[in-house]
């Protein structure tokens, strides 16, 4: 939920060219636990939709949660 906030937040800022949440912050929230809450905030906001390296980075960081999560459920952690 504090993402999602925290996204909506920095899109706001950015239609008013004021100082913006750096992508470094949002993904150590995704990291930590904040990827629904980013995702959902980059689909209801169309935010860094159209920039392909935060893209790839938030894709990035979701699969390696994913693998943790595989190798977790299956007892290899």
């Amino acid at each position: 939920m504090f993402v999602f906030i925290l996204a909506g937040y920095d899109k706001y800022q950015a239609r008013k060219n004021k100082r913006r949440i750096p992508e470094n912050t949002l993904f150590f929230f995704e990291v930590i636990g904040g990827t629904i809450g980013l995702l959902t905030a980059m689909l209801f906001f169309r935010h860094k939709t159209s920039k392909t390296s935060f893209i790839v980075k938030f894709s990035l960081i979701f699969l390696i949660q994913l693998v943790l999560v595989y190798l977790k459920l299956s007892d290899k952690i």
